[in-house]
């Protein structure tokens, strides 16, 4: 492993979205400015490993985008109206290139990216990609959609909000839902990668953190906005328990505590604590107590599943989607028995990939149905494209004794 690749494949992946933000911001073109910043990209990577990484990436690559965005305007006869002004703004942006761009940049190209005239799911692959970085394969992978629907969707996207005005917009309960989802998945993507050596994409998740914190300084007293920050806290901060020395998995009730980052649980705690007392519960209120639980437990053999299974009993109620009747059906063993378990994934009729055989295999593996438990393990492990995960999963077959 290069140390000094990685290190640029980190820089790149922080500052892309906020490069594009830049460029969006200035020229509108949305699609020309992803190609742009796609070729800057490129370009950084086929230059800094062996030249250096420059004293402001994120200036050097505003810089050579705008070049390639306004060398890409001057050669579309039908844009030459435009050429002038691009120009003109290409020089600005060039010349004030060691200049951070505004904060705000990445903020609100979220906002744009759920534009109302988008459909929700639209809202969200947009976002994903333009936003967090995430490949259009990783995309339809969180959705369990085929690629080529993905890409068609995302294309279609970017064609509806070209031309549409760039900034914070006024209507931000309009777009919340999607802006909150969104940030949500890409945490989702970062805390557990769904491909991929590592298990974990640290810059995904952080920059998700980021974002919410930004949209909690936006909207202080939303409940849903504290609580999906709440959330976020609550679950990143047990992030260095959950590898072993080798980056292997370490699973929930295994985690070394004593690593868990406690000032994040005590702002996690305090959030949640806030939220719930100043309003009715929504899902990501729900999803952050039922962390809270898990974070405030002196030991996994300490842990109130009684609750837990009642908050994930009111959270099904208001979302019954597949995940959560999931993780309520793990709740559902821990407190009536494996058996129990068992029979609600019998509910679940739909395709969660591997993680409906990964908790059947624990499930059953509790319950002494050994043989069956071992054929689950594997069946999981041979979906999941996270190689941690087939690690894992491989080794909780091969441990299986009858």
């Amino acid at each position: 492993m290069n140390p000094v690749s990685d290190t640029v494949e980190d820089l790149l992946r922080r500052h892309a979205p906020q490069v594009l933000g830049a460029l969006v911001r200035r020229y509108g073109h949305f699609d020309a400015a992803e190609d742009a910043v796609q070729e800057a990209l490129l370009a950084a990577a086929g230059q800094w490993p062996s030249a250096g990484v420059p004293d402001n990436p994120r200036g050097w690559l505003i810089k050579v985008a705008s070049r390639k965005l306004t060398d890409a305007l001057r050669a579309d006869d039908a844009r030459r109206a435009r050429e002038e002004k691009a120009v003109a703004l290409g020089e600005r942006l060039a010349s004030g290139a060691d200049r951070a761009p505004r904060e705000d940049d990445t903020l609100s190209l979220l906002f744009l990216c759920c534009h109302p005239d988008l459909t929700p799911p639209a809202q969200v692959a947009l976002t994903l990609r333009a936003v967090g970085g995430l490949t259009t394969a990783e995309i339809a992978r969180a959705h369990l959609v085929p690629e080529a629907t993905m890409a068609q969707r995302i294309s279609r996207a970017k064609q509806k909000v070209r031309g549409v005005g760039f900034g914070c917009p006024d209507n931000w309960a309009e777009r919340l839902p999607a802006v909150l989802q969104t940030l949500y998945l890409i945490f989702n993507e970062g805390y557990t990668a769904t491909s991929g050596p590592s298990l974990q994409r640290r810059d995904l998740a952080a920059e998700a953190v980021r974002l919410t914190r930004a949209v909690h300084r936006l909207l202080p007293d939303h409940g849903e906005v504290t609580g999906l920050l709440a959330l976020m806290l609550l679950t990143d901060a047990r992030r260095e328990a959950r590898t072993g020395p080798h980056g292997d998995l370490v699973p929930l009730d295994e985690q070394d505590r004593d690593r868990w980052d406690k000032a994040e649980i005590e702002e996690g705690v305090a959030l949640i604590t806030h939220a719930l007392s100043h309003g009715p519960a929504g899902p990501y209120q729900l999803r952050a107590a039922i962390a809270a639980v898990h974070d405030e437990a002196p030991s996994a053999e300490a842990t109130d599943w009684r609750e837990i299974l009642g908050l994930y009993d009111v959270l099904v109620d208001l979302v019954p989607g597949p995940v959560e009747r999931l993780n309520r059906a793990v709740a559902v063993a821990m407190v009536h028995g494996p058996q129990a378990g068992l029979a609600e994934l019998d509910t679940l009729d739909v395709d969660l990939g591997h993680r409906l055989d990964a908790v059947r295999g624990h499930l059953l593996e509790r319950a002494g149905s050994y043989d069956e438990a071992r054929a689950a393990y594997e069946s999981a492990a041979a979906q999941t494209m996270s190689l941690p995960e087939q690690r894992y999963l491989l080794g909780r077959a091969a441990r299986i004794r009858p």
